[in-house]
């Protein structure tokens, strides 16, 4: 049975698709992919159609820290590296090793989450740049607060797999759970790296 594979025998070299329920869960994936991709591409028009609308707010070159930006950038980076690591231990078997990349990628993540989160605490009280503020307030809260939401979810997705498979060991039922939530984590890095470029670096230089 697929759900009842001892790791002790050898596993499959991608045991992710090695049944027709992996195989299923990877392209369901990618469908699902696509529309997270639309929706972010909505989000980013949007941004840049209003990036300029700041009323009497402070304006983008007026409140970013690259250093601050920079420092999350690489966080998520790290993290994004980490869950590659894990997905090459789950692939050797190293079930221990699975287990203690995911979860130093769940810290990563926690980690750029308080950054986020101090980083709009600083925009809101210390250049009083809200959510009405303007329409770059607006735009900008939307798209990064979206992004901060998905880190979110991949977070509890990830810690709900590392809690429910503590004991398991490496199965041909929970493979293609963990490198699903793996792509969906690299999926989140990718979208950053386009924030990072698109509403800091851009908004620093005009």
């Amino acid at each position: 049975m697929a759900g009842h594979v001892d790791t002790s025998k050898g596993l499959p070299s991608h045991p992710e698709r090695a049944t027709l329920e992996g195989k299923n869960k990877f392209l369901g994936f990618w469908f699902f992919l696509g529309g997270e991709t639309i929706l972010f591409a909505t989000f980013f028009g949007t941004y840049l159609g209003l990036r300029n609308g700041v009323a009497d707010g402070p304006a983008a070159h007026e409140i970013f820290s690259l250093p601050l930006v920079f420092i999350m950038t690489v966080i998520l980076l790290t993290s994004s590296l980490t869950s590659v690591l894990a997905m090459f231990a789950m692939k050797k078997n190293n079930f221990k090793g699975l287990m203690i990349w995911m979860s130093v990628t769940v810290l990563l993540g926690l980690a750029f989450l308080g950054f986020e989160i101090y980083e709009f605490y600083e925009y809101v009280h210390h250049y009083g740049l809200g959510f009405s503020t303007s329409a770059f307030g607006s735009a900008f809260y939307s798209l990064v607060g979206l992004h901060g939401a998905h880190v979110a979810f991949g977070l509890s997705w990830i810690i709900v797999l590392l809690v429910k498979n503590a004991r398991a060991g490496i199965t041909l039922t929970n493979a293609p759970k963990f490198y699903v939530a793996g792509l969906y984590w690299h999926f989140i890095d990718v979208v950053w790296v386009f924030i990072f470029t698109v509403v800091y670096l851009m908004g620093v230089g005009g």
